[in-house]
């Protein structure tokens, strides 16, 4: 991925790579993990974590629909992950204080996409790996390599902020 502090907010791009999709209730075990001092199932260092929990996958598909769903159901794990060396997430709506502050300190960067059309967005994505939690069912860790996934800069890693100023 391209340099993390080159992004402004605002800024349209098509993100080909490696994403981990993961929601609240593995946000929650990934900072258990952390606090417990447990291997991680993925390395977060420079990872990308897409707020997502993709629909059934129709046969002879990749993915069921995978669209973003709202950002703030993690702000509460976010500011460890981001110490850990996360540097993006991608999910839809405003951030806390408390992840602005941690995204800028940090210099990670959020970013969101289309809600409302995973239909879509499923079809940026080219492999699909169940990667840990697999009992959490859909809210399991999957690992995605996507292609020209549509994204645009909501926080960069200046505390730009496309919602406006706190």
């Amino acid at each position: 991925m391209k340099e993390i502090n080159t992004f402004r907010v605002g800024q349209d791009l098509l993100f080909s790579g490696i994403i981990y999709v993961a929601r609240d209730q593995a946000h929650k075990r990934l900072v258990e993990a952390i606090k417990k001092g447990r291997r991680l199932p993925f390395e977060l260092k420079n990872s990308i974590i897409y707020y997502c929990g993709p629909t059934q996958t129709a046969q002879g598909k990749i993915i069921g629909a995978c669209g973003p769903t709202t950002s703030a159901r993690m702000d509460e794990f976010t500011p460890l992950l981001l110490k850990q060396g996360l540097k993006g997430m991608i999910g839809k709506g405003n951030r806390s204080l408390d992840v602005k502050k941690a995204i800028r300190k940090y210099k990670g960067v959020y970013f969101i996409t289309y809600a409302g059309c995973g239909a879509l967005l499923s079809k940026y994505v080219k492999s699909v790996k169940k990667i840990a939690y697999h009992d959490l069912g859909p809210e399991a860790i999957l690992k995605l390599e996507v292609e020209n996934f549509p994204l645009i800069v909501a926080i960069d890693a200046y505390g730009g902020c496309i919602y406006g100023e706190d």
